[in-house]
């Protein structure tokens, strides 16, 4: 990979950063920047994870006085993103690299349509919580994230805004600390048995954290339904682009 490569992977960390901590689906802009670099599917993927860890540091190093504040909570929510960013790490591990890039584009696409819901997940919350399911999906999201990603931090938001009474921004933070425990229990995996890009990683890390640690003043003055919808249908074009491995 060029020093010219590998700078724009750099750039593409830093909108990465900015758009995971705003709407949560910063693979859909990480995960294609490296394919567009040259890397195969698994290998970029694994690379992202790697890089995305980065992203959560930043962000939640600019929200640590907010995470503080509940610690019992903050430990349980941490158990759960381990575990289940360990089982979706190992499954992809196991699982032949042509299943994957089959299954990528119903992922992309199940992430953007997450997005575009989000708001009616929010108007269902109303004053309901379900204690029982939130522990149980924040698992299987973690499951997901530490498998693949993409949009896994849109479920964790829209999850958490359905299932609790919490308000908007304390949502988004608690989907940073969550999203970035399960890419790094994910990320030590890949770095042990996985084909990590490590001078890709390395330039994306860079850019994510600085993005994600931009992420909450710039989030004050973002039109976030705007970006959100952009985002969206973005993300459902690369949908349909990652599906033509079908035919």
């Amino acid at each position: 990979m060029s020093v010219v490569e590998l700078v724009l992977v750099c750039v593409a960390g830093f909108a990465a950063g900015l758009i995971g901590f705003l709407t949560g689906l910063a693979s859909v802009v990480s995960y294609p920047a490296l394919l567009a670099a040259g890397l195969a599917p698994v290998a970029a993927n694994v690379t992202n994870t790697v890089a995305m860890v980065a992203v959560g540091g930043g962000s939640v190093a600019n929200s640590v006085s907010d995470l503080a504040d509940d610690k019992p909570r903050m430990l349980r929510l941490a158990v759960l993103a381990l575990a289940g960013g360990a089982v979706g790490s190992t499954v992809l591990l196991l699982a032949p690299g042509d299943t994957f890039e089959r299954i990528v584009p119903v992922l992309v696409g199940i992430a953007s349509l997450a997005i575009l819901l989000q708001p009616r997940l929010r108007a269902l919350a109303g004053e309901r919580t379900f204690p029982v399911v939130f522990p149980i999906g924040i698992f299987l999201v973690a499951v997901y994230g530490g498998y693949f990603g993409a949009g896994a931090g849109v479920m964790i938001l829209a999850l958490t805004l359905v299932c609790t009474t919490m308000p908007m921004w304390r949502a988004v933070v608690e989907k940073s600390y969550v999203l970035g425990i399960a890419n790094l229990v994910a990320a030590l995996a890949f770095a042990a048995f996985g084909p990590v890009h490590w001078p890709a990683a390395v330039a994306m890390g860079v850019g994510g954290f600085a993005g994600g640690w931009c992420g909450p003043p710039v989030a004050k003055r973002v039109d976030q339904d705007l970006l959100r919808r952009t985002v969206a249908v973005c993300g459902l074009g690369l949908s349909v682009w990652l599906a033509r491995v079908w035919f």
